[in-house]
């Protein structure tokens, strides 16, 4: 009878320390992570550098602080350079394809929609003309309606736009603090990781040793794992594309790949505007060959996706693909990534013995 109370005591703590670690993650990834942020990634680039620092250190035999912040400010200048020529293609882009949707529901749909009618008229006089007049005020309505909506989209979009352009501001900020930050860490690298294992008990110091050790080896994996998840997508892109006969179809493909990563756009956000966009332009078979291959790339990406990445995390691809969507519910892209990483690192403690959560 006390073995079995003793069981169920365990199973009690056990369950309260999860869910604590599960609330704790949750609170840290919603709100705490939005205030830290510029400071943990400065100390992740800081990290990333220590070892060219001091390699580059003794072979030039110069101070580490000097080849520190040199090494920061070739990485910045290099990173900044490459985000600015993206991000102002980025944003011409998609404030030109936003301030011509009027433009092109006039020019492409709206003449569809006429000619639909004509024929849709045509067939309904030989059955009843006294059908036609009900039938053209309702069109005039519904066409006016459908105009003002693509307008009010338009509208609000742009108001979209705005409001990111107005919070540049505050990650303008958050970046200045995140470059500023890293000077300061990456020339005392090695002071303040010291001075912060000194905080903690030499049992968990060891065990802060182990999430370092494994979850930079896991980001490491998820990153080789959504390259692998691209490239296949990729491929399946520039073969799909070029034999419906896209012109650059390759080029067309990478970027669509690249787009691909973001949880909630992804393929569709580009390719179903462009299905619909050829469909009302008249090229039926290029729609239709356009609608095959985005359906086969989705198959394929939900089919490999919980398996390549549960694969390299040692999850099940059930438990990933599980973790993934609650973790973009909860939390967004974050949660996408943070979720099955934050599992597969429980996992592992619980594998070396480091901590005990279930059998």
């Amino acid at each position: 009878m006390e073995s079995q109370y003793n069981k169920k005591k365990c199973f009690i703590i056990n369950t309260i320390y999860l869910l604590l670690i599960v609330l704790i993650a949750y609170v840290f990834f919603t709100y705490a992570i939005n205030l830290i942020s510029p400071f943990i990634f400065a100390f992740l680039i800081a990290y990333l550098l220590k070892r060219p620092t001091k390699s580059l250190s003794v072979m030039l035999k110069i101070s580490p602080k000097i080849v520190s912040v040199v090494l920061v400010l070739l990485f910045y200048s290099t990173i900044g350079l490459l985000f600015s020529l993206i991000g102002v293609k980025l944003i011409s882009v998609v404030t030109g394809l936003i301030s011509g949707l009027p433009m092109i529901y006039e020019t492409q749909l709206e003449p569809y929609l006429v000619n639909l009618f004509d024929v849709l008229e045509q067939a309904i006089y030989r059955l009843d003309p006294a059908l036609v007049d009900v039938l053209n005020e309702g069109f005039d309505q519904f066409v006016n309606s459908l105009g003002e909506d693509v307008k009010n989209i338009s509208l609000s979009l742009v108001g979209s736009l705005s409001s990111i352009a107005s919070s540049l501001p505050e990650f303008l900020l958050k970046i200045v603090l995140m470059i500023i930050s890293t000077f300061f860490i990456a020339m005392d690298y090695d002071s303040l990781a010291q001075f912060i294992s000194r905080q903690f008990s030499k049992r968990n110091n060891e065990v802060v040793q182990k999430i370092k050790q494994y979850m930079f080896h896991t980001l490491f994996v998820v990153v080789r794992s959504y390259l692998l998840i691209m490239g296949i997508t990729f491929i399946e892109l520039s073969v799909g594309l070029s034999v419906i006969g896209i012109p650059n179809a390759v080029l067309i493909a990478f970027m669509i790949a690249i787009f691909d990563i973001l949880p909630v756009l992804g393929t569709g956000g580009i390719m179903i505007p462009w299905i619909l966009i050829t469909f009302l332009q008249g090229n039926y078979q290029v729609s239709i060959g356009i609608l095959v291959v985005y359906i086969v790339v989705t198959i394929v990406r939900n089919i490999l996706e919980p398996k390549i990445v549960g694969g390299q995390l040692g999850l099940h691809p059930v438990v990933t693909l599980m973790s993934m969507f609650v973790g973009v519910n909860l939390i967004g892209v974050i949660g996408l990534f943070g979720f099955p990483i934050t599992l597969s690192l429980l996992k592992h403690l619980n594998d070396t013995g480091t901590i005990k959560l279930f059998k």
